[in-house]
C-alpha cells in the first residue's frame, strides 16, 4: 500500500489519472501489470442513467469480470455501501454521499489486482470513511496492490508503509510513510511564503467574494504575540478585503488547528456559536478570542475558511503556523502537560460519602 502526497496542484490526482489511461501523458510511460480498479472523482465510471444494480454490472465489465464473478459479489458490495433500498434509482438522483459509497464499494469488492483511490473518501461521512479505510487495508493484506492519495497525513502513516511525495509534478521523495511524511510537513512549515502573504495564495478554493489577506495572534490585552502560552487567551486575527468593494452579508468564519499529521484537533466557527455576520464592510479584521488555549506545546497549522450566502468565498489549507509553548495551564506550577494532545481543566476531591 503506497501513499502519494503533497500540495494541492501537485499532479497526484493527475498521476492517477495517467496510471487509469483517463489522461495520456505527454512524454514517458507507465506500465500495469494487473487489473486496476480506480475511485477519482465522484460518479467517474457510472452512468447516470442507468439505475445502482446496472452500474455495479457495468464497472465489473468495464474491470474485465464475468457476469458470474459480479453475481457472487453482488449482494457483499451493496451491503457494504447501505444503500441497498436506493439500489434500483437512477443514480443521477444519488447524492455525492451515495456516489462514493457505491462507487468504493464497487472498486474495492470486484477483486482488482491494483486499487487507485483519491481524496475522494472526503466526501463520505465519518463511519464510511473508516469502513473504507479497513477496506483499503484489507486489500493490501490480500496480496494486492493500492494506491492512495490524500491530504490525511494519519491515514497515510497509518495504512501505508511507503509514501511518495510529488512537488510540482516531480518526485520529491520517496520511502518510509513516516520518513516522507515528515520532510513534506517539515518543508511546508519552513515556507514562510505560505502563511504571511495570504493575499498572493493561489491555491484557495471559493468563489472569491471575501478573502483573506492576513493572519496574526495577540495576546489577552491585544499585543501581537508569535506563539501562544498553553493556557493563555489568544485572539486569531482575521483580515479580510471584499475585491468587489461592496459590503457583504450573512458571513461565517470558521478555522481548523491541525497537528503534524494533520489531524484536525481544533475547530472554531462562528456559526456554532450564533455570531454569524449579517453584514461586513468592504475590509477588516475578524477576531476569534479563545480562553485557556488547550493544545499541549508544540507546532500546528491553520486551515481558513468563510462562507457568504452559504457559498464557500475563501478556503485556504495550510494557511498558518500556530505555535504552541508550554505554560501554567492549571497554575499550579507544573506545566507538562502529560502524554495527551489536550489539556482540560478540572477539580479532584475524596468523597467521603458511604459507598
Amino acid at each position: 500500500m503506497v501513499g502519494i502526497i503533497g500540495r494541492n496542484g501537485a499532479g497526484k490526482s493527475t498521476l492517477l489519472k495517467i496510471l487509469t489511461q483517463i489522461t495520456s501523458p505527454t512524454e514517458g510511460r507507465a506500465e500495469i501489470h494487473g487489473r486496476v480498479a480506480s475511485l477519482l472523482e465522484v460518479g467517474t465510471g457510472f452512468h447516470p442513467e442507468l439505475t445502482g444494480r446496472e452500474n455495479i454490472y457495468l464497472n465489473g465489465a468495464i474491470l474485465g469480470m464475468r457476469r458470474a464473478e459480479i453475481d457472487r459479489r453482488f449482494d457483499e458490495i451493496v451491503a457494504f455501501s447501505g444503500i441497498e433500498e436506493f439500489i434500483d434509482t437512477p443514480v443521477k438522483r444519488y447524492s455525492s454521499g451515495m456516489y462514493v459509497r457505491l462507487a468504493f464499494a464497487v472498486a474495492a469488492h470486484l477483486e482488482p489486482e491494483i486499487l487507485l483511490v483519491d481524496e475522494v473518501l472526503a466526501v463520505g461521512d465519518a463511519a464510511f470513511q473508516r469502513k473504507c479505510l479497513g477496506k483499503m487495508g484489507d486489500v493490501a493484506e490480500s496480496g494486492r496492490t493500492v494506491l492512495l492519495v490524500s491530504h490525511n497525513m494519519e491515514a497515510i502513516r497509518r495504512l501505508c508503509e511507503r509514501a511518495i511525495w510529488l512537488d510540482c509534478g516531480s518526485k520529491r521523495a520517496d520511502g518510509p510513510s513516516e520518513q516522507v511524511i515528515r520532510q513534506y510537513l517539515d518543508s511546508t512549515a519552513d515556507r514562510k511564503d505560505l502563511y504571511t502573504l495570504l493575499a498572493e495564495r493561489s491555491d484557495r478554493k471559493g468563489n472569491g467574494r471575501l478573502r483573506f489577506t492576513g493572519f496574526q495572534l495577540r495576546d489577552a490585552t491585544g499585543n501581537p504575540i508569535r506563539s501562544v502560552g498553553m493556557g493563555e487567551t489568544v485572539e486569531f486575527v482575521l483580515s479580510y478585503i471584499v475585491p468587489e468593494g461592496k459590503p457583504v452579508s450573512n458571513v461565517m468564519v470558521w478555522f481548523y488547528v491541525a497537528d503534524h499529521w494533520q489531524r484536525r484537533l481544533l475547530f472554531f466557527s462562528s456559526n456554532h456559536k450564533g455570531e454569524n455576520f449579517a453584514s461586513l464592510p468592504a475590509e477588516g479584521r475578524i477576531v476569534c478570542r479563545v480562553p485557556r488555549f488547550p493544545l499541549k506545546p508544540g507546532r500546528y497549522s491553520v486551515d481558513l475558511g468563510s462562507s457568504a450566502n452559504l457559498v464557500h468565498s475563501d478556503v485556504i489549507s495550510e494557511a498558518a503556523v500556530l505555535e504552541v509553548v508550554t505554560g501554567d495551564f492549571f497554575g499550579t506550577g507544573r506545566t507538562h502537560p502529560g502524554s495527551s494532545d489536550f489539556v482540560c481543566d478540572h477539580d479532584w476531591s475524596f468523597d467521603r460519602r458511604e459507598v
